[in-house]
């Protein structure tokens, strides 16, 4: 009956579109209307007729994603099941229990909890593996099948099972409830008077919260002499939010993006409206490639009108505007009707994508230039480059494994397991690193760089056509040199190692806040900033372009 009912209602809509194609642009309506009813019956036959049983609901996702998959990477299909994450970048909430679960092998792994969320009040803690709902086992599902679960109606209920780090397995109920996720978890004092914020997300009041740390500092810390903002790993939320955040540095009726489309009548200029909180407290911001959408807008109109200094890495550069059309049946799509545009005029949305939806690097030479309120040369196509750019340490081959594989999330969860004594986080320092290097050897813990991969492609190439016995002792030997190379890495990462570790610890104890607060002790960019922000006329020097 659904099904019919389905067939039904785009029949009527192909028979809407036909009835339109006596407008003046009746040809684009005809093809729109040929095109619904061959897809639509061939969706009919597909699901009628095909040798194996059918989820027309899948089957109908799978059509949607690649069809908006060819536009671009934002352009996106929101099911009933997606909508909670699309809530948390506008609202800041959402339904579900509060516990972050990632893929780790064979595992669903709860890698962090919010503090008194349902998870928390439950006694789940990061480490723990989920091996049943509702009596049935999670063995083959991944992270996201858990979502349509956890992300029910608040004060319903369910039990899960769950398996500790001392093997034994505790069966919990658990009650969904709205839960609440803090965009500033963290501010406070760093060194020489410099301030810092950490935002997460542009989500509702997120310019509001900042308001109130930048206040809170400045009354707590008369001889505030600066203020670092922390944008890194944040992907953006609410365009309106960005605006606030400006307005904090900027005065009323500076223009701050515009957006342009298609639809003209839709085309928005979007400027500062209340009082600032303060126009001269020297400003450093911080980015990296994770840093994307909203954290662009206040980057990018921060540096435009020179009102302060940006340190780190190159944004992600997503310079697209999404609107949401309701779709029914809860659920909506996300559609990019605009790009934005900043004050020096430049759009930022890169220009070039890979096969995983990540922006591919554009040369400088192919950025067409604009020009900041002081003069300073800034380009467009590819994110916001940093005024000043520093390498980021957990970038390397070494570091994205060890992440990847849970290799420091493990050993930091033996270490709470073994009863880690940790007095004071401000006094912790982890001084125990070959305990790390045997638990790598215990996990028998490998990785494959680039190179490697590359040269087993030529060993293969090689053996194909028949030249193995030419060059394979040549191979040998830059098998060996990389995986020399490789031994010592660990070693050479010690210290960056170290502090990964002292964050999750802190993690464990603080959650969020913990691990920024920890983050900030051996943070570069951070020192840099404070360097910065101190030095006044080095400061100056990088506003006025000299």
């Amino acid at each position: 009956m659904k099904k019919l009912l389905h067939f039904r209602f785009i029949a009527m809509v192909g028979g809407f579109l036909l009835l339109s194609s006596f407008s003046s642009d009746k040809g684009r309506y005809y093809e729109i209307a040929k095109n619904l009813e061959i897809f639509t019956n061939l969706y009919k036959e597909v699901n009628t007729y095909y040798v194996d049983d059918l989820d027309p609901s899948e089957l109908m996702r799978k059509g949607v994603d690649a069809m908006l998959a060819s536009l671009d990477p934002y352009t996106n299909y929101i099911s009933e099941t997606d909508i909670e994450g699309y809530r948390y970048y506008t609202e800041g909430k959402f339904h579900g229990i509060g516990a972050d679960v990632k893929d780790a092998g064979e595992r669903l792994l709860v890698v962090s909890v919010i503090k008194d969320g349902p998870a928390d009040k439950a006694g789940i803690v990061p480490g723990d593996v989920i091996v049943k709902i509702d009596g049935k086992p999670t063995q083959g599902k991944k992270a996201d099948d858990l979502l349509s679960v956890f992300q029910g109606v608040p004060g319903t209920t369910f039990n899960l099972t769950v398996r500790k780090t001392d093997k034994s397995e505790k069966s919990l109920s658990i009650t969904r409830e709205d839960v609440d996720v803090k965009n500033v978890p963290y501010s406070g004092m760093l060194p020489n008077d410099i301030g810092y914020i950490s935002l997460t997300v542009f989500s509702r009041n997120a310019a509001s919260n900042i308001k109130k740390a930048l206040n809170d500092l400045k009354s707590g810390h008369p001889d505030l002499k600066g203020l670092v903002l922390d944008l890194r790993g944040n992907g953006g939320g609410l365009l309106s939010e960005a605006v606030d955040i400006v307005n904090i540095f900027e005065p009323a009726d500076q223009l701050v993006v515009t957006t342009k489309g298609k639809v003209i009548e839709w085309d928005r200029t979007y400027t500062t409206r209340g009082n600032p909180v303060d126009l001269e407290i020297p400003l450093a911001i911080l980015t990296n490639k994770n840093s994307a959408s909203a954290s662009e807008i206040v980057s990018g109109s921060i540096q435009d009108l020179d009102r302060g200094v940006i340190i780190g890495q190159r944004t992600y550069g997503k310079g697209l505007v999404q609107n949401t059309k309701d779709l029914g049946y809860n659920s909506k799509v996300k559609l990019t009707t605009a790009k934005y545009y900043i004050p020096s005029k430049r759009c930022i949305q890169s220009v070039e994508y890979d096969d995983n939806g990540e922006p591919v690097h554009i040369p400088d030479d192919q950025r067409a230039v604009f020009y900041t309120k002081n003069g300073r040369p800034v380009l467009d196509g590819g994110g916001i480059a940093p005024d000043i750019k520093l390498e980021e340490k957990t970038n390397t081959p070494l570091l994205k494994a060890l992440k990847k594989q849970f290799m420091i999330f493990d050993f930091v969860t033996e270490l709470v397991q073994k009863g880690e004594k940790i007095d004071s986080l401000e006094l912790y320092h982890f001084s125990r690193f070959n305990e790390f290097t045997d638990f790598l050897k215990r996990k028998n813990f490998s990785y494959e760089t680039d190179s490697e991969k590359l040269l087993k492609q030529l060993s293969e190439k090689g053996r194909n056509d028949g030249l193995e016995g030419s060059f394979s002792s040549h191979i040998q030997a830059m098998e060996q040199s990389i995986q020399q190379k490789k031994d010592q890495e660990i070693a050479q990462n010690k210290a960056v190692i170290i502090s990964e570790i002292e964050k999750e610890v802190a993690s464990r104890i603080q959650n969020v806040k913990g691990k920024v607060k920890m983050s900030l002790r051996n943070d570069d960019e951070v020192k840099k900033a404070i360097e910065i922000l101190n030095d006044q006329t080095q400061y100056q020097k990088i506003l006025k372009g000299k």
